[in-house]
């Protein structure tokens, strides 16, 4: 019996792209493991890493078009909590326009934010190893969407803030963000309010982006037609 450990494994994708690394050892195990009409390792850990691609590539497609945020209610970026409280005073006053534009800059900075996720999830998927790979096969609908959480939160809110804060001041969330806030403080009797908006927006960026994964993988698992290649139907359609 073939054992390979996940240090051998480190050891391989230190010398050369993690994708293609994967690849080679998943290929050169395949022989070794058994026969090529069996469900092999490499074809299981060849077939996580196919929907892990398609699922995350659909994902980011939904999320990071025009209204992938704003039309999608599961997902849409509302008013935070704490400034919850302002709304009604300040709709009170005229203000109902520049809240709703608000709140449409913060999907349209989520919805530019979202493709530089695709690198990182890539990155990701290339480091799984056979026993990542049968865990997530064999668990539940959204076990590679956990999967993704646990390697990438991390990263994703490293890389999603100082984009998030840029395309903020581009669409005009900042600005419109201050001047909401300085019209409520103009207003009598007004609490003093203080909130990071960058952070809440890159917050519900990666939620919402996770969330959509886990749909996409969904699909996969529990719809035929949305297995699109040969591999997916074969490994996915194995599963018991």
């Amino acid at each position: 019996m073939i054992k390979f450990t996940a240090a051998c494994l480190l050891v391989l994708l230190a010398v050369g792209p993690v994708s293609a690394q994967f690849d080679k050892v998943l290929k050169g195990l395949g022989g070794l493991s058994g026969g090529s009409g069996g469900l092999t390792d490499a074809k299981i850990g060849s077939g996580l890493q196919e929907a892990l691609k398609v699922g995350t590539e659909n994902a980011v497609l939904q999320t990071g078009s025009v209204d992938g945020f704003l039309k999608n209610q599961a997902i849409k970026i509302l008013m935070p909590r704490p400034l919850q409280n302002i709304e009604q005073p300040l709709r009170l006053v005229g203000y109902g326009p520049q809240i709703d534009e608000f709140v449409i800059s913060m999907n349209r900075a989520a919805e530019k934010a979202v493709p530089f996720a695709k690198e990182i999830f890539w990155d990701a998927i290339g480091q799984m190893t056979f026993d990542d790979a049968n865990k997530i096969l064999n668990g539940n609908d959204t076990a590679a969407t956990d999967y993704f959480k646990g390697k990438t939160s991390k990263k994703l809110h490293s890389a999603f803030r100082p984009t998030v804060a840029t395309v903020m001041a581009d669409v005009g969330v900042t600005r419109q963000y201050n001047d909401l806030i300085g019209r409520y403080k103009a207003v009598p009797f007004a609490q003093s309010i203080s909130f990071d908006i960058d952070q809440y927006v890159t917050e519900k960026t990666t939620d919402g982006l996770f969330f959509v994964v886990g749909q996409e993988e969904q699909k996969i698992r529990t719809n035929p037609a949305a297995r699109v290649t040969d591999l997916l139907k074969d490994v996915f359609g194995r599963r018991k």
